[in-house]
């Protein structure tokens, strides 16, 4: 069973609580580190507790919501060891997966409809990392 740490901002409360009963009745074992409402609050601080949790091996995959996924996916991957990818298909969540190792997925609640994003997020936790030499070798090539 994958443990998955997931986290949001106020624009993506109701779209987070739609992916944590999905992954739960899936049986992935889930942290939601917040926010817990849809008052204002500050993406980056969200952000950076799902990416830290990753980069600690405290989950194996992080979920980020926030209106777009931008500002998640931009703070997500200051943090080292942390690969942030914003998906709005699901072609780009399994190439992600395979060929970048990606290990967060932000998504936009604005911008990416609660079916899409489901179809979306399966793909992502779904899809293994190929290990293919040459991905491998490009990853290396980050820092």
């Amino acid at each position: 069973m994958k443990k998955i740490v997931i986290g949001c901002d106020h624009g993506g409360f109701d779209l987070k609580n739609e992916i944590i009963a999905h992954l739960k009745e899936r049986g992935f074992s889930i942290t939601d580190v917040g926010c817990d409402s849809t008052a204002s609050c500050d993406y980056p601080v969200y952000a950076k507790k799902v990416a830290k949790a990753v980069a600690a091996g405290e989950a194996e995959l992080g979920i980020l919501v926030c209106g777009t996924g931008i500002g998640m996916s931009m703070v997500a991957n200051k943090v080292p060891g942390v690969r942030a990818a914003l998906c709005a298909d699901c072609f780009s969540a399994q190439a992600t997966r395979e060929h970048n190792n990606a290990n967060v997925l932000c998504l936009g609640a604005r911008t990416t409809g609660p079916g899409l994003a489901l179809m979306i997020t399966d793909k992502f936790v779904d899809t293994p990392f190929s290990n293919d030499e040459r991905h491998i070798r490009r990853i290396s090539m980050y820092n």
